[in-house]
């Protein structure tokens, strides 16, 4: 029975209860050691065990390094239904059990495995998973409960974790509820010591004292030793404790139990075997069973006790019978064919240099998918590698694995201690291409192209073809900066050290800059070499290269595509890179709904993955969209990032949407003096898109000739325009110049060339404001009944697009016109009716996907898919998949 344990009950039970009734459930105990919070996760199992599924893993230390170890453990009694889930989702449990031999899915696609397993199982009976010690799970499990928990919420899942004080985990990111499991109050105390026999008063008052309310200390500490409250004891303490109680067995057991502990697998077959190979046998286990240190868990695994009798068992055999029995358990996991298991217990037996065990660890990293595990094991390997060079490029290898997992600080000492370690150009090479990634990441390209200009220089004349692709390296940094004579000096060196891709070189920098040379029918005016081929990486690149040129019919027909491939493969990382350009390039299509909810859903994406340039770069595209929509509140707090970090392009996106809202709002003098201050800066990378808003502010606030010359803002963007040689551009421009050209006639042929370009153009929120602009000329003259054509034109498409104060400024327009007909509303936009989650559901509901396939594209449960599409039903009236494959808006563009 818990003592004085109320109010966490109530929280563990409540959590249950919420399990009973279908809803998914999660909360994180932490506390100091033998507070009680396994004592509390034991009762939890103990009242689920009724009529829940109980799950349970235990952090081990020893396999922080081993990735996927916790999953094996927790996921262990569901093996047999791994084959009812979807193909792909089904391999990568099966990589997880090593059924299929080595791992290489990454931490996002076994994250959505996992949460597909769990939904399985909870469809027949609701589902308790149990996690002790979570601060000891290796990162990919921890990635991958993490992943599940945000996403079950619908599902009858509770996810019970604890977690030391103090220690940070890999399930933290999940964001879930904590409670916080203290020591017990005075009165509890005593009560819960009533339960020890034969305690003389002294003893009593000193243990009391000593424990100073840890529940474990109360019942675990002996009763003879010193008087004294010390809050900071209790820890040590209670591991000596047990040291001692080790202590008392014989060499056979204790070394079995060391074994045990360092083992993490808990099975009895393992450490039989390892008692075998130590001269031992399997019967050595019984004492410490019999003293109460281990228990046989009810699926026959071997577990401890208390955590801190783990602790007190590595500590209690010196360190030559500790790599005795480290190689004893890598013999067993070779005769099984675990291969990381046997690199990590071989690792953890080496007293020195040695090259063999270094290469196990390599093979074995080589099948691991990203994260902090695999950077682990590459670090030891080259720890224990005895030549420099290879040492340092095994640092390497560590230093890039760090910072595919999100840990640039260690990424960055693993690159120091790469490069001291470097004796070939090619390790040079590595270490500076990692740091400028460090640097790139932290918004620091200038630095990033400088390195990577100096590491080709110096090593061009070894090896030219290197240094040639860190020149391409350095041209996309330099394009990062947003600095044109950066990226012109790339090119510069390339021809200077006549590296052999120089051709590539020269067109990737000409393309950044819009040079001339890539006009329509040029070489690389439609994403030059690049097409949507079978390599997706490839394909986005092209994309990208698409939207540079003005292409947005072949940058959204390429990255539709990256994105189906990135969804039918479950490939996370890959979706995330794709669906900023999807955003930006859907918002200019006017496809604002798609635009929303790639926006969001890749703002998810890139926290989970931690990339923050796509975060970012999202961010200003909502904030488009939001200025759009005239929502202030939403807007500025989307730009708060950008305009704070200062560092173009993105603070000049930031600026470019803040303008837009100013210029909706009627408030033209902001507007201006925001993009004038852009304008006159040394840096303004990215503004060639709000240089036609300048212009019309400028023009509406009355200072156009003040500041900045708007003739000179039109020069920039018309050649920018003729550049680029796309109707849409060649639209706005022709509509900058009718504006310049004030009342005079001559601004009405230039009105009329801009609407005959837009029509074709496929930019319906230009196309309006060419409109409105046209019916606002055209009202001035006195020609009302041309201006409400126009007018109304505009106002149908600004309502469509959910652009509500450019809505109302065609509106008011049409009063002044003299509109006096009924003023009938344009229907909801899909957008306003359903949420972002809902929209994307529906989408492809309506393309026939069933909820499993839904929620295998979107990285939600089917429970969970079912549940959006109860709530899209009534809100679109219909009530059947058919009658929502009729809704145009939902497939549109299929």
């Amino acid at each position: 029975m818990l003592v004085s344990r109320a109010a966490e009950i109530e929280r563990i039970e409540g959590a249950l209860d919420r399990v009973r009734t279908g809803r998914g459930a999660a909360l994180i105990l932490r506390g100091d050691p033998g507070v009680g919070k396994s004592a509390l996760l034991e009762h939890a199992a103990g009242v689920a065990s009724a009529d829940l599924r109980v799950l349970r893993a235990t952090g081990v230390e020893a396999e922080t390094g081993v990735p996927g170890a916790a999953l094996q453990l927790l996921l262990a009694p569901a093996r047999d239904r791994v084959s009812a889930l979807p193909p792909t989702q089904a391999r990568v449990l099966r990589q997880v059990f090593d059924l299929d031999g080595e791992m290489a899915a990454d931490r996002f696609e076994i994250g959505l495995a996992v949460m597909a397993l769990l939904a399985e199982l909870a469809a027949e009976r609701p589902v308790l998973c149990v996690l002790d010690d979570v601060h000891w799970f290796d990162e990919t499990s921890s990635a991958a409960i993490a992943f599940a928990a945000r996403r079950l919420t619908s599902e009858p899942v509770a996810l019970l974790a604890a977690a030391r004080s103090g220690i940070a985990t890999g399930v933290d990111p999940a964001g879930l509820p904590e409670l916080v499991v203290g020591p017990l109050d005075e009165a509890s105390a005593e009560r819960l010591l009533a339960r020890r026999d034969r305690l003389s008063a002294p003893a009593r008052r000193s243990l009391l004292a000593r424990a100073a309310g840890n529940p474990l200390a109360l019942l675990e500490l002996p009763a003879d030793g010193e008087g004294g409250r010390s809050p900071s004891l209790g820890y040590r303490t209670l591991v000596g404790t047990y040291k001692d109680q080790i202590a008392a067995l014989a060499e056979p057991a204790r070394a079995v139990l060391y074994a045990a502990a360092v083992d993490g697998t808990g099975d009895p077959a393992v450490l039989a075997r390892a008692a075998e190979v130590l001269g031992e046998t399997a019967a050595s286990l019984a004492p410490a069973v019999q003293a109460g240190l281990l228990i046989v868990s009810p699926d026959n695994r071997i577990a401890f006790r208390h955590p801190l009798i783990r602790t007190a068992a590595k500590e209690a055999v010196g360190l030559e019978r500790r790599l005795a029995i480290q190689s004893a358990l890598a013999m067993v996991f070779a005769e099984r064919g675990d291969t990381c298991r046997y690199a990590q217990h071989r690792a953890a037996a080496a007293a020195g240099p040695d090259e063999e065990t270094a290469a196990a660890l390599e093979r074995a990293a080589a099948g691991g998918s990203p994260g902090a595990s695999l950077a682990s094991m590459l670090e030891r390997a080259a720890e224990l590698t005895p030549e420099p060079g290879r040492r340092g490029k095994r640092y390497g290898a560590a230093a890039s694995a760090a910072m595919d997992a999100g840990l640039p600080d260690r990424a960055a000492t693993l690159a120091d201690r790469a490069e001291a370690e470097a004796r070939e150009p090619s390790g040079l090479v590595a270490v500076a291409v990692l740091r400028a990634r460090l640097l790139d990441a932290r918004d620091r390209s200038g630095e990033a192209h400088g390195l990577l200009l100096r590491t080709a220089s110096a090593m061009h004349t070894d090896d030219p073809r290197a240094a040639g692709q860190l020149l391409v390296r350095a041209a996309w940094a330099a394009a990062h900066t947003g600095d044109l004579s950066m990226v012109k000096h790339t090119a510069a060196e390339a021809f200077r050290l006549a590296v052999p891709n120089v051709d590539t070189i020269d067109s990737l920098t000409r393309l950044f800059i819009a040079n001339a040379e890539l006009h329509a029918g040029g070489p690389g005016a439609d994403g030059g070499p690049f097409t949507v081929a079978d390599e997706p990486h490839t394909a986005l690149d092209a994309g990208w290269q698409h939207l540079m040129l003005g292409n947005l019919g072949g940058a959204h027909h390429t990255v539709l595509h990256v994105e189906r491939v990135a969804r039918e493969d479950g490939a996370s990382g890959l979706l995330a890179a794709a669906l900023p350009l999807l955003a930006r390039v859907s918002l200019l299509l006017g496809r604002v709904d798609e635009a929303a909810a790639a926006g969001a859903e890749g703002l998810r994406l890139a926290a989970d993955t931690g990339l923050g340039r796509h975060a970012s770069y999202l961010e200003t595209v909502l904030a488009l969209l939001a200025a759009m929509r005239g929502d202030e509140q939403q807007c500025v707090g989307l730009t708060a990032g950008a305009i704070a970090r200062g560092t173009p392009p993105g603070n000049v996106h930031a600026a470019g949407a803040l303008s837009l809202l100013d210029l909706g709002l009627g408030r033209y003098e902001e507007a201006f003096g925001r993009l004038t201050a852009l304008a006159e800066a040394s840096n303004r990378s990215g503004m060639t898109a709000s240089l036609p808003d300048l212009i019309e502010a400028g023009l509406r606030s009355g200072r156009a000739r003040d500041h900045v010359p708007i003739d000179g803002a039109y020069t920039i963007y018309a050649e920018w325009a003729d550049q680029v040689d796309r109707p849409w551009t060649r639209a706005i421009a022709l509509r900058c110049a009718a504006l310049l050209e004030g009342e005079r006639d001559s601004a009405e042929e230039l009105f009329l060339q801009a609407l005959d370009l837009h029509r074709d153009a496929g930019l319906p929120f230009e196309y309006a404001r060419t409109q409105l602009l046209w019916g606002e000329w055209l009202r001035r003259r006195r020609r009302r009944g041309e201006a409400r054509l126009a007018l109304h034109g505009a106002r149908e498409t600004f309502e469509r697009l959910t652009a509500r104060p450019w809505a109302e400024r065609a509106r008011a327009e049409l009063r002044v016109a003299g509109y006096t007909g009924r003023d009938v509303a344009a229907s909801l936009a899909l957008s306003q009716l359903l949420t972002a989650q809902e929209l994307r559901v529906a989408r492809w509901a309506a393309r026939g996907l069933s909820n499993r396939e839904i929620g295998a594209q979107l990285f939600l449960s089917p429970r969970t898919v079912g549940y959006h599409l109860h709530n899209v039903f009534p809100k679109l009236g219909v009530r059947t998949r058919a009658e929502l494959a009729m809704i145009p808006e939902l497939i549109a563009g299929e």
